[in-house]
């Protein structure tokens, strides 16, 4: 979907929240202003972890080991870790040879490392085994955490982490764009975006769970959902036609319009309430997604959806 049409389906919804629902609306504005200050946040170095690459004679491997609001933490203790890397850069100069990558983690994350030793031998331990599939590598099992925090500049360090995105091993990136009223935002801002955060994976004595690498979007199969009540009309001129569709979806369960992602091409309408509703509708004509409206009755629970048809080009 253009910029355009986003801009117009984020101000729309913005506008029917602010009239029906304003503590929701004020309490939105929080949630960005919140979340505008944790992803601005830039990545700090925490610690400077020495490794050697098998087979690589006089070059050495240095971690930098940085917290990161950006990456979020686990939710449990027992959950993956989520982590964001930036590239495995050689440097030389000044007759000195080595490598060097950068490893995120949450802050909290590593602030339990801080206050329990083994937890953080631990995740030194994740972070190796980490970067050896990253990065192809097979590391000696020794290494050295250095008394500097970081080794290189903190400015490099930053446009390395946010510069580029990160390629997951073996998985595809989720492209999709959801457009609920609270990612529509970030949704316009995606060109910014850093690293995607991966999640790893503890190895465990027991058989249910191994060392992984995979994207942290949800690889689960979706739940089936029901299909709403809807009434699409065709409005026509005097030639019979068609001018736009005018689409009135029923969604008693919904209980606020941000609950809703709404998903418009120039050839069909995707509504989706999770774990409620989802509607996938083929349109007869080419529509012109960005001058598309929609309002939500939140008294009837009703979602209604003006579609113009796109005009022929000249």
């Amino acid at each position: 979907m253009a910029g355009a049409a986003l801009a117009s389906q984020l101000w729309s919804l913005l506008d029917e929240m602010a009239e029906n629902e304003p503590q929701a609306y004020r309490r939105f504005q929080r949630q960005q202003r919140a979340e505008a200050e944790r992803l601005g946040a830039p990545p700090e170095p925490h610690l400077c972890l020495r490794a050697r690459p098998t087979g690589v004679v006089g070059r050495p491997l240095f971690i930098n080991v940085c917290g990161w609001k950006r990456v979020p933490a686990p939710k449990a203790p027992t959950d993956p870790i989520p982590v964001s890397a930036g590239p495995l850069e050689e440097v030389s100069g000044e007759g000195d040879l080595y490598s060097i990558i950068d490893i995120a983690y949450n802050p909290d994350v590593l602030q339990w490392g801080e206050e329990n030793p083994e937890k953080m031998e631990h995740l030194i331990h994740l972070t190796l085994k980490f970067v050896e599939e990253r990065c192809n590598l097979i590391l000696s099992d020794l290494y050295t955490v250095e008394s500097f925090k970081l080794k290189g500049s903190l400015e490099t360090m930053q446009q390395r982490l946010k510069g580029r995105r990160m390629p997951t091993p073996r998985l595809g990136q989720n492209t999709k764009k959801d457009l609920t009223l609270d990612q529509l935002l970030h949704t316009m801002e995606a060109e910014d975006c850093s690293n995607v955060p991966v999640l790893l994976k503890d190895e465990s004595v027991t058989h249910s769970k191994v060392h992984l690498i995979e994207e942290i979007s949800s690889t689960e199969m979706p739940e089936k959902l029901n299909t709403p009540v809807y009434e699409m009309i065709t409005v026509t001129d005097t030639n019979k036609k068609p001018l736009k569709f005018e689409l009135k979806i029923e969604l008693p369960k919904l209980s606020s319009v941000s609950e809703c992602d709404l998903q418009i091409s120039k050839d069909d309408i995707i509504i989706e309430v999770p774990e409620k509703y989802k509607l996938q509708l083929d349109l007869p004509e080419l529509v012109d997604e960005e001058t598309t409206t929609a309002v939500f009755n939140k008294g009837k629970r009703v979602l209604f959806i003006t579609v113009p048809v796109a005009k022929p080009d000249p």
